[in-house]
């Protein structure tokens, strides 16, 4: 692979003006794609073939589909009023005579209308079904404004909104995802101590990232994607493609300084840095992609997606970047080393400018302490990953605490109880459907936690009714969930008619059970791939076996710390945390599959310097050391980015986004400077010429070439031919 990518960075350099515009030119037609073929994104998640998701469609075919998205406009009379007083009833009205001639409006029900009110029994809370002609996701942010400003001018009462309608969707771009951005920048300029040269890092990763999210963008037309997809992809991908740049110029930095000239440097560089990037964009790719194992429909298109773009990453990693080194040339270098003469005891990642004393005195005490550290690592993140044994899931997010949506909530679950923002649908269907449906209202009513039965209410032709159950408690609770099991279990055997249980409780349980039974399987996936790799990468089964406890305690120590902040509410403050409550069903399993990714990065990258080191014939306790002073500086630089950028993405972020964000950032900070800098290192210290032993029958295995040892033979062997002549 190492020779194949050598050709490949230095017929880049040679044909840099025809590499750049191809690019320039996919970027464009992916910039025109996504304005033209876009479509609208989801923010459901359900699972076909569940009880819940098969509900809402025999729902849809028997009752007609639900039509334009819908708002609940709440109102609240003064203290000690009620709504339907003389003072009260006209305003109420006027209010939604207005909310009728809103943008983008339809229809807006009355709360008082005798045929079906919509107010509280104590007559001081009412709500509006708002109706838009526009679908779910496709309501303007101008009708979302009138809407809310005409709830905020209101005229002597309490008005608030909630619902599908005033939910904006999902954006990339904000304030602190540049902050970010400008982090992951000002360590790029630190890390080469240029600022053109972080400025063409930076470029290069935002020409994937941008064909990477239009593409996505451009999916979006023909597939019903959930909302969380673009930004995932997005955010995956800038990370990384400014890591695999990273790499990659540093390492041709390195070899201008060795004296080779600018096309074979930059061929090097490909051959060697650009070997470990391709493999370690290879095992992000499997592991997302993995995902598809589940067989869980928006989970494998989520993995595939943010795959893709991890892919268009290392393709700029390895044509565009070398082809923008050629322009650059030596000019990449300080100018007092331009011209100087060449250097053959420069480290391989250039670590003598980089604070080599800190990190010569780092491992030093690591491996002298190495017990203390080892045990200091485990027990550290042990106590850290205590929080995830008290884990809680859900798909029902609650909105923030301080938005018109979480008060109009506060104001339902006050006005008519706390399950009023949860209900649950029975739909029976049969041809003695509504009186199967009457017959169970007893049985329905009898389940605990259960306020309010609504009678049946029948389609046209009598074949389906539906029954809206009323919870005690609120949608996210242990509570209801257990309802939506013991009432499955009550309407097993209805006679004449087939009982669904469905509702967005009844969703999140259908998935997170689907979820709880593909998490074993896909980590041992990701597990067993991780063995594999390393096997085949460091000619070790000990090395592996490291990696992989690491990446585990990684995982809970994440999964710990992110509990302990969002659920338990710990340093919420810090994360700008608008509401405590369980995390997204979604978290973990994403987690483990896009750390597992980034940890086998770190992994490869810092520990192959040391497995090169010991195959050149150093010391085990040697090869440790001159490996991290090689390759821990480039490692620190690429984690710092990657943590500006998953960290952008948590004040701000928007729906399942920020938790998922705030474990990746957490994650690769224990990964990179816990796991791989002081657990690996002091594990195999202690294991010393043990930790590189493979057994004869595994020696057999092909050898995954992420050092560029290819390369040097035929340099060596070159060298041999030229001295014989």
């Amino acid at each position: 692979m190492a020779r194949l990518l050598y050709r490949l960075g230095f017929g880049a350099h040679r044909r840099r003006l025809l590499v750049v515009l191809l690019w320039l030119l996919v970027l464009g037609g992916t910039g025109v794609g996504a304005s033209t073929l876009a479509g609208t994104t989801s923010g459901s998640f359900s699972i076909p073939g569940q009880e819940s998701t098969t509900a809402l469609d025999k729902i849809d075919e028997q009752f007609g589909a639900g039509g334009g998205a819908t708002a609940r406009v709440v109102a609240q009379a003064p203290d000690g009023q009620k709504l339907t007083s003389s003072e009260n009833a006209p305003k109420l009205a006027a209010l939604v005579r207005q909310l009728s001639g809103l943008p983008g409006v339809v229809s807006a029900s009355n709360p008082l209308d005798p045929q079906a009110p919509t107010v509280n029994a104590d007559q001081d809370v009412a709500y509006s079904t708002v109706t838009y002609e526009a679908a779910v996701g496709d309501v303007t942010e101008a009708e979302r404004t009138a809407l809310l400003d005409a709830a905020r001018n209101a005229s002597g009462l309490t008005v608030e909104v909630t619902g599908e309608a005033t939910q904006a969707p999902p954006h990339v771009g904000g304030p602190a995802e540049v902050i970010g951005v400008v982090i992951a920048l000002l360590v790029l300029a630190i890390t080469y101590g240029s600022l053109v040269l972080a400025g063409m890092n930076l470029l290069t990763a935002s020409v994937g990232v941008g064909i990477g999210a239009l593409g996505v963008t451009i999916a979006t037309g023909f597939m019903d994607l959930q909302s969380t997809t673009p930004i995932l992809a997005a955010m995956l991908g800038l990370a990384v493609g400014i890591d695999y740049a990273l790499f990659i110029i540093n390492r041709y930095r390195q070899e201008l300084r060795r004296g080779r000239d600018v096309g074979d440097a930059i061929g090097t560089a490909v051959g060697t840095a650009g070997s470990a990037v391709v493999t370690a964009g290879l095992t992000v790719v499997i592991a997302l992609a993995g995902l598809a194992v589940v067989g869980i429909p928006f989970l494998t298109q989520m993995g595939v997606a943010a795959a893709l773009t991890i892919v268009v990453a290392v393709l700029v990693a390895v044509t565009l970047v070398p082809a923008v080194l050629g322009y650059l040339g030596r000019r990449v270098l300080p100018r007092k080393q331009r011209t100087a003469p060449p250097r053959t005891d420069v480290p391989a990642d250039d670590a003598e400018s980089h604070g080599r004393g800190f990190f010569r005195g780092w491992i030093g005490a690591v491996t002298r302490n190495r017990v203390a550290a080892l045990l200091l690592a485990v027990v550290g993140l042990g106590a850290v990953a205590v929080p995830v044994l008290s884990m809680e899931t859900t798909l029902v997010a609650a909105p923030a605490t301080d938005s018109s949506q979480a008060r109009a909530e506060r104001m339902l679950a006050d006005g008519f109880g706390e399950g009023f923002n949860g209900p649950l649908v029975v739909l029976f269907e049969g041809d003695d459907a509504v009186a199967a449906a009457t017959a169970a209202l007893p049985t329905i009513d009898g389940a605990d936690d259960v306020a309010l039965v609504i009678p049946p209410r029948p389609n046209g032709d009598g074949k389906a009714a539906l029954v809206t159950v009323i919870p005690e408690s609120g949608p996210a609770t242990q509570a209801t969930e257990d309802l939506v099991t013991d009432l499955r279990e009550r309407l097993a055997d209805v006679d004449g008619a087939t009982a669904y249980v469905t509702g967005a409780t009844a969703v999140s349980v259908d998935v997170a059970v689907a979820l709880d039974e593909a998490m074993p399987v896909y980590l041992a996936l990701v597990v067993g791939l991780a063995l594999v790799l390393l096997v085949l990468v460091f000619r070790s089964i000990l090395v592996p076996l490291v990696g992989v406890l690491g990446f585990l305690l990684t995982i809970g120590a994440s999964l710990g710390a992110t509990v302990a902040v969002f659920q338990w509410g710990w340093l919420g403050d810090a994360v700008n945390l608008d509401a405590t409550g369980p995390l997204l069903s979604l978290t973990p399993i994403l987690m483990i599959g896009i750390l597992f990714g980034l940890a086998m990065d770190y992994q490869i990258f810092l520990v192959s310097r040391m497995h090169e080191a010991h195959h050149h014939g150093k010391s085990p306790l040697d090869a440790i050391g001159t490996g991290f002073r090689q390759a821990a500086p480039v490692v620190v630089a690429a984690a710092l980015i990657m943590f500006s950028v998953f960290a952008g993405f948590v004040p701000k972020g928007e729906g399942p986004m920020k938790s998922i964000a705030f474990a990746l950032a957490i994650g690769i900070l224990f990964d990179a400077f816990v796991v791989r800098m002081v657990l690996v290192p002091a594990a195999l210290a202690l294991l010393g010429e043990k930790a590189w032993w493979l057994p004869k029958w595994l020696r057999r295995l092909p050898t995954l070439d992420v050092e560029g040892a290819g390369l040097e033979e035929d340099r060596d062997r070159e060298a041999l031919v030229d001295a014989g002549r």
